[in-house]
């Protein structure tokens, strides 16, 4: 009981894995509107006859004349009933106006236009023409499809029995992977008794729009033929109707005449030598406003007009008869396109236009782009291997749009392509995935949380710039300024008045046994109680000899970048050039590394540390906590020169005495 009231499963997924899907096949001009060019009675009464089998049209014995009439509803024929339910036993058939005049090619009703609006975009099968019993069929016929609801319109199929004569084109031409969408032009309409060629028309034409296509058997692979049977409007044009017996094509000169063998024929154009007076013409506007019974066809003679009135001007060579297209049945079958992501079409939006159902995280009247926040693949078409869903971007919750890159979805293998834009609760990146400049990222927080990027609050004086290092969150400090925000004076420095210098050292009483300038190191400590403080550092004149090359564990070649102040350490960020000496299990290597100095080691210079000069470093590879190498007072730390490295080679190849 409960199993018949759930919902039924979507056709679009196959247990949340989604899927190719497509909407039902329909008829899809069932009720839509048509526009003809021409219908019977629409202005004025008008009278029309059946065609009967001595005339050949295959009616029967004799035609049966009648009134149209709009006014009436039992006469009238309107486009509507081209598309209204198609019941044999009750056949509604609209009718073009017709035509009593001579039997000639230019008084034909050539040229009338049926355009069918199918109100939204569809891949067609077919295009179907239900002609009206004992009625005059079309012998040239002419397809149009528009894919812009009109606007403009593409050849579709062309039908008649002289394909290059009326539509410069050959009959029944070959199709090839080079021409899918091209119109041919075909004379298979036109059939006789035993199943040949050359008699009336056919009272249902069908034209299958992939019917020998090349690619049609992977349709699913051909953009173009999905773009072939694309539609949104219909336009049939009725160029020539079929003659009846007795009359034939002139081909020499493309007129119509009439074939008596007692009479002479009257070409095409002849009939306009004629005029008819005035008092002729206004008996034939009356006694077609007249409403009139039906009556047999075999009435109207060849010198007699409607109801048996005389037409004394037409020529006793010609044979009047009344012409006009009936259709009782306008078909268009296929499936709403919704390129393989919705099963369905609904009236969707204010003005209830038809629209697919989109899945798949498509949107669009055929679900032919992928919905906002979903461009991280490029939208595709649905196939039978792959539904090609549009996937979400990847903004780590912190963007609400993005867009798509194709360069970066080829790097990344075809798997991702989204840029997020506008990244919020400042972040930054194409994932909105690390914290912009000002912010570090808070480690306590998933990156997907609102709060997982915090200030800087770089100190606006202590700090020498507003970018802090967006793992620790450590502020760039002034010389002499200490902390994580930069915001107090380091060990051994006290606050100044100075923007530019904020801390400055701590000034020392100078010992009166001491004299200025008597420091032996020459650059070192300044003056005496500096000296005593720091100790002996003979940092500016400290020389080299192989006895202290043998009692360190590494020589380097190093050029100092950039200097942090962490705490009560300097930490220099260094480049490795040279490597002249390490232990067998060390890991120094060239390339990129850092440098420790403590602050009060640095103050005494000692050692004596720039930035953006060479420097000759030798010393414990194991000494301090910190990563990298740790410079103190038994460093060796001496600014280079060039003449220096044969010097260090030297030193290499002694190295092996060493004890």
């Amino acid at each position: 009981m409960f199993a018949a009231q759930q919902t039924p499963p979507d056709p679009c997924y196959d247990e949340h894995r989604p899927r190719r899907c497509i909407p039902d096949f329909v008829n899809a001009a069932f009720g839509n509107p048509v526009e003809a060019s021409s219908t019977c009675g629409s202005t004025v009464p008008v009278r029309y006859c059946d065609v009967s089998e001595t005339l050949g049209g295959g009616g029967g014995n004799g035609g049966i004349c009648h009134i149209c009439d709009e006014s009436q509803p039992k006469r009238r024929h309107p486009a509507s009933y081209l598309t209204d339910l198609n019941n044999p036993n009750n056949v509604t058939c609209w009718r073009s106006e017709p035509i009593v005049s001579p039997a000639s090619a230019s008084s034909f009703p050539d040229n009338v236009t049926l355009t069918l609006s199918l109100g939204k975009k569809y891949e067609l099968t077919y295009v179907s023409l239900q002609f009206c019993p004992r009625a005059t069929k079309p012998d040239s016929i002419a397809i149009y499809k528009s894919m812009d609801y009109g606007k403009t319109w593409q050849p579709f199929q062309f039908y008649s029995s002289q394909c290059r004569k009326v539509y410069g084109r050959p009959n029944r031409a070959t199709i090839t992977k080079a021409n899918e969408q091209e119109a041919l032009c075909t004379d298979s309409h036109r059939f006789n008794g035993n199943g040949g060629e050359g008699g009336p028309v056919a009272s249902r034409i069908a034209f299958s729009t992939l019917e020998g296509r090349p690619s049609a058997s992977d349709f699913d692979n051909s953009p173009v033929l999905q773009d072939w049977v694309t539609a949104t409007d219909i336009k049939v044009v009725f160029n020539r109707l079929h003659l009846p017996n007795g009359f034939e094509d002139d081909e020499e000169d493309g007129g119509i005449v009439e074939s008596h063998p007692q009479q002479t024929a009257l070409k095409l154009g002849e009939e306009d030598n004629y005029t008819k007076s005035p008092h002729q013409q206004q008996e034939i506007e009356n006694h077609a406003a007249a409403p009139l019974e039906p009556v047999a066809a075999a009435s109207i003679s060849a010198d007699s007009g409607p109801n048996g009135l005389v037409n004394s001007f037409a020529p006793t060579t010609t044979t009047t008869m009344s012409y006009h297209y009936a259709v009782s049945d306008f078909a268009v079958g296929g499936r709403c396109k919704c390129n393989g992501h919705a099963s369905k079409c609904v009236l969707a939006g204010r003005d209830g236009q038809l629209a697919c159902d989109c899945k798949h995280n498509t949107a669009g009247r055929d679900c032919e782009r992928c919905k906002p926040f979903h461009f991280d693949r490029p939208w595709s078409r649905a196939t039978a291997r792959d539904s090609n869903e549009c996937k979400a971007c990847n903004c780590n919750l912190h963007a609400r749009r993005c867009r798509f890159n194709m360069e970066l979805y080829k790097l990344s293998g075809r798997l991702s392509g989204g840029v997020c834009l506008k990244c919020r609760h400042f972040t930054a990146g194409r994932h909105c995935h690390y914290c912009k400049e000002g912010y570090y990222r808070d480690p306590t927080k998933p990156i997907t949380h609102r709060k997982a990027c915090k200030a800087c609050d770089c100190h606006p004086i202590g700090a020498s710039g507003k970018t802090c290092n967006q793992t620790t969150g450590q502020c760039p400090c002034k010389d002499g300024v200490t902390g994580v925000t930069c915001n107090r004076c380091a060990k051994g420095y006290q606050q100044s008045r100075s923007h530019i210098a904020p801390c400055i050292k701590i000034p020392k009483i100078s010992n009166t046994q001491a004299t200025a300038g008597s420091d032996e190191d020459g650059g070192g400590a300044g003056g005496g109680r500096d000296r005593d403080q720091c100790g002996k550092c003979r940092a500016g004149t400290r020389r080299l000899n192989l006895n202290k090359y043998c009692r360190r564990d590494y020589a380097i070649l190093g050029k100092v970048l950039e200097r942090e102040t962490v705490e009560d350490w300097v930490k220099f960020s260094m480049s490795i050039q040279s490597v002249y000496k390490r232990a067998r299990d060390s890991r120094l290597r060239r390339g990129n590394t850092y440098l420790w100095v403590h602050m009060n080691d640095l103050a005494c210079k000692c050692p004596k540390v720039k930035t953006n000069k060479l420097y000759l470093i030798l010393g414990k590879e194991k000494e301090g906590n910190h990563p990298g190498l740790t410079a103190s007072r038994r460093s060796i730390v001496i600014e280079w020169k060039d003449e220096w490295h044969r010097r260090m080679r030297r030193f290499q190849h002694r190295s092996r005495k060493c004890k």
